[in-house]
Formats: C-alpha cells, sequence, structure tokens
C-alpha cells in the first residue's frame, strides 16, 4: 500500500528512514545548533516534502524524540527479558555504556537525556516527550529491580521505584561524562560505585 502525503500524492520517499537521518543529525548536533539545512541534505528531501510530510522542525524533532524512546525502551525491554537475571541486566547496561568511552558512540550522548539538558523546562512542549523517556526508562529499571529481590540479589527492603529512578539518573549521568570525554578506566570506576547502591 503507497504511503499517501497531505496532498494525496504517494510519497516518493520512505518517512520511516527520513527520520532516522533526522534523529541522528539532532543527536549529534542538538535541537537549537540543527538547520534545516541539515535536515534536508539529511533526509535527502526537498523542503516542501519536509513540510508536507513531517510539519515544522520542531514537530519533527517531537517525532524523532518518540521513535528514539520507543526504540531504546523496546530494546531495553528485551534486553531484561532476555537477562539471566535482573541484577545482571542492570549491571551489563551500565558496564555497555562504559565501554563506550572514548568511542563515535560514547560522544554522542542520549538523545533523551541530550534534550533534558539543552532545554531544562523552558520548553514544555520539547520536554514532555523528553519526561516521558525518562519515566519509560525508568520501569524499565524498576522492573528489573523486582525480578532481582525475587531472585534475591536485590535486598527485598529497597524500594524498587526509587531504585529505577536512580537507575536512570545515573545512567545520564554516566553518558555525560563520557560525552565530555571521560576514559573508560574513569567510567568503569563510575560503574562500580553505581552499582554498590543495589547491595
Amino acid at each position: 500500500m503507497a504511503i499517501v502525503n497531505t496532498l494525496g500524492r504517494p510519497l516518493e520517499f520512505d518517512p520511516d528512514k527520513a527520520i532516522d537521518a533526522a534523529i541522528e543529525v539532532f543527536w549529534c548536533k542538538g535541537y537549537e545548533a540543527t538547520s534545516m539545512t541539515d535536515l534536508l541534505e539529511a533526509m535527502n528531501l526537498s523542503k516542501s516534502s519536509l513540510y508536507q510530510t513531517f510539519g515544522s522542525k520542531r514537530q519533527l524533532f517531537k517525532r524523532c524524540l518518540s521513535r528514539y524512546v520507543d526504540n531504546l525502551s523496546a530494546e531495553m525491554t528485551q534486553e531484561l527479558e532476555n537477562a539471566s537475571s535482573g541484577r545482571s541486566f542492570i549491571e551489563d547496561t551500565f558496564v555497555s555504556i562504559a565501554n563506550t568511552a572514548q568511542q563515535p558512540e560514547g560522544a554522542k550522548g542520549c538523545l533523551v537525556g541530550n534534550s533534558a539538558n539543552e532545554f531544562g523546562q523552558r520548553e514544555p512542549a520539547l520536554t514532555a516527550p523528553v519526561t516521558d523517556g525518562l519515566n519509560r526508562f525508568a520501569r524499565v529499571f524498576t522492573d528489573a529491580v523486582v525480578k532481582a529481590q525475587a531472585e534475591g540479589s536485590i535486598s527485598a527492603d529497597a524500594d524498587p521505584l526509587a531504585l529505577g529512578n536512580y537507575l536512570v539518573g545515573t545512567m545520564n549521568g554516566l553518558r555525560m561524562m563520557i560525552k565530555a570525554g571521560a576514559d573508560k578506566r574513569s567510567a568503569k570506576g563510575m560503574v562500580t560505585l553505581i552499582l554498590k547502591a543495589l547491595n
């Protein structure tokens, strides 16, 4: 079935691939520093096609954030389901992040964390999807804590929701440090301290 744009004509490009290309630009440059020229070149679109299909730069960014959150939360959920234990999921997640230190992936940070730092609370329309993303990531970590408590590897007295929020906060802090240039040894040292809170 052909995808139709707002004018009723079939699109001559894949909207999903175009959004993925836009995500990379916003992820690397941030919202404010990304120009329409940057987006048009990365998405390989004319200005009219971009506006007709995605609306304004702000609307496109919100779609990009939503796609990023959907993909990352789904990936985390799948990894939790496949993990040998709830605690191993948490540990593996943080070690994996530490391993991005001084790598191209680590230099990008996290689109949600980057956006939270860029906007703070001054752009409600843009911070809403950021907050949604942080909450969804926290729920995955909370589920992992509950699973680990049932397995006996995290104290049953611990507050799962508090630990879930703590893990999201420290995950974003770790990614920010790596983005700023922390080396792998420093990153892994931080992970060791972060995970001590689970004992």
